[in-house]
């Protein structure tokens, strides 16, 4: 099957096969001529399998191949906003927005990406001017709209993505904010790697009658991905990993941290061996960010440490090495994490260092799962047998604690009744716990493990440059 028999135009059809793709994956095959069609959709897939691909190409193609897209002179004229994207983070959103310019390169249509930790005034300004397609995060968005500096009124598509991510990421309250400004009368896209009994109640309030997809069972892991546990001290994890790299010659290792501080001091501890390293999390800058994604990816740097959130949306072709240093405290993030290699049929593999303080988190992961992983001892690094566990510091809030700041290391957003504090970030519900039923003290968020994927191989995923997302907090506003 092709492109051009989905029922795409020859000007994307062309951007598709200059970017090196011929045919769809099986999501694309299913939810184009579904989105074509014109009708509501609700999408289920995982990782890696092209779902932004499925909803950017025959957004494009709609709206340019109508009355109003035919009737544009040219990309740089004033025209109304009619297509809007939501995404829980700031790289999955430039990563989409990106994917949109490369597909509609030879249509008139334009498109622009809003997000925090950014400055405002010119989004502001490309707003003024007018985009066909909007591309945002949540916070972002709702500070437009609070400053009238975005106009919703025409929207005719809107696509949630990553919609069971915004769910858990407390984002319910500024999507319903977000809907209610609306017209009613518009097509409406969701798409989720989980049909969650909160996705599918909010799927229920939005979607009428809509054609539905999954191509993946729930909370499956990527078959193809070797999947491994090396037992090992918490003190001795940094000399085994330095000794993994070295011995086995890995030349491009994704290693997930608990913390932000962890990850600097893991990157310290691997340049002092001789390993170049560098992080990516929330505390650092745009410029620091997007340098350390573009040298992993073009290869330059053999290896990056990311938290769960910094490393949403990371989209690498044939990362054959994910190592979680720490194990994520929530479950689906490890299948998130690991489905960042094992792409498109090519081998990965998936190596856990796992200490005795994690053995609770091991079990909770493989009751997800549904399989008891290999342990492998490494010579020189046997675990200790008489260690004791000890509390694992998610939070500030105390040992193990979830109800603190959340767990990569941010202070409190929220003063428990559902409102928005002075330091940024989202109020995810009324004092007790958001509304995905997930944190405490209206904190957010909790880490996401990177389903962010526009493609495998198999289908368009963009043409690989670095996401261009920002790393701080914005002070004193949403920013996401």
């Amino acid at each position: 099957m092709s492109f051009t028999s989905l029922g795409l135009s020859d000007a994307i059809v062309r951007a598709v096969t200059e970017a090196g793709y011929t045919a769809p994956t099986p999501i694309q095959q299913q939810a184009i001529p579904a989105v074509l069609n014109g009708g509501d959709l609700l999408a289920g897939a995982q990782t890696g399998t092209g779902k932004t691909a499925g909803f950017t190409l025959p957004v494009l193609h709609r709206l340019s191949t109508d009355a109003r897209g035919l009737a544009l002179t040219n990309s740089t004229s004033p025209r109304p906003i009619r297509a809007l994207i939501l995404t829980p983070t700031r790289e999955l959103a430039a990563q989409v927005e990106e994917s949109v310019r490369v597909y509609g390169k030879y249509t008139k249509l334009n498109s622009t990406v809003i997000f925090g930790g950014v400055g405002i005034n010119p989004q502001i300004k490309q707003l003024k001017h007018g985009v066909d397609i909007l591309v945002a995060t949540p916070g972002r968005l709702l500070d437009h709209m609070d400053q009238g500096t975005v106009k919703l009124e025409q929207i005719e598509i809107l696509i949630l993505d990553e919609a069971d991510r915004m769910l858990d990421m407390g984002f319910i309250r500024d999507i319903r904010k977000v809907l209610a400004a609306l017209p009613p009368k518009r097509q409406n896209l969701l798409f989720s790697a989980t049909f969650s009994d909160e996705i599918k109640a909010l799927a229920d309030g939005l979607l009428d009658k809509p054609a539905t997809i999954e191509v993946a069972r729930r909370n499956s892991t990527v078959e193809i991905i070797a999947q491994k546990i090396h037992p090992v001290d918490r003190d001795k994890k940094h000399p085994m990993l330095s000794y993994l790299i070295k011995a086995h010659n890995w030349t491009q290792v994704l290693v997930f941290t608990r913390t932000k501080h962890g990850a600097n001091k893991l990157v310290d501890q691997l340049g002092a061996d001789g390993i170049g390293a560098m992080a990516i999390h929330g505390n650092k800058s745009q410029s620091a960010r997007t340098r350390a994604l573009s040298e992993f990816k073009d290869g330059t740097l053999q290896v990056l440490v990311a938290t769960d959130i910094a490393a949403r949306g990371i989209d690498i072709d044939q990362l054959p090495h994910v190592v979680n240093y720490d194990l994520p405290n929530v479950p689906e993030d490890y299948v998130h994490r690991i489905g960042r290699t094992g792409r498109a049929g090519a081998t990965g593999e998936a190596v856990s260092l796992v200490c005795v303080d994690e053995h609770d988190m091991l079990k909770d992961i493989e009751k997800l799962i549904k399989q008891t992983l290999p342990r492998e001892v490494i010579a020189g690094f046997e675990p200790d047998p008489t260690a004791r566990a000890q509390p694992i510091q998610l939070r500030s809030g105390g040992p193990g604690h979830r109800n603190g700041p959340n767990r990569n290391g941010n202070k409190p957003r929220s003063n428990g009744n559902g409102q928005r504090s002075a330091g940024g970030g989202n109020a995810s519900g009324n004092g007790g716990g958001n509304q995905a039923g997930r944190n405490a003290s209206g904190n957010a968020p909790r880490g996401n493990g990177g389903n962010g994927p526009r493609s495998n191989a198999a289908g368009p995923r963009g043409n690989g440059n670095a996401p261009r997302a920002a790393a701080q907090h914005r002070s004193g506003g949403r920013g996401r």
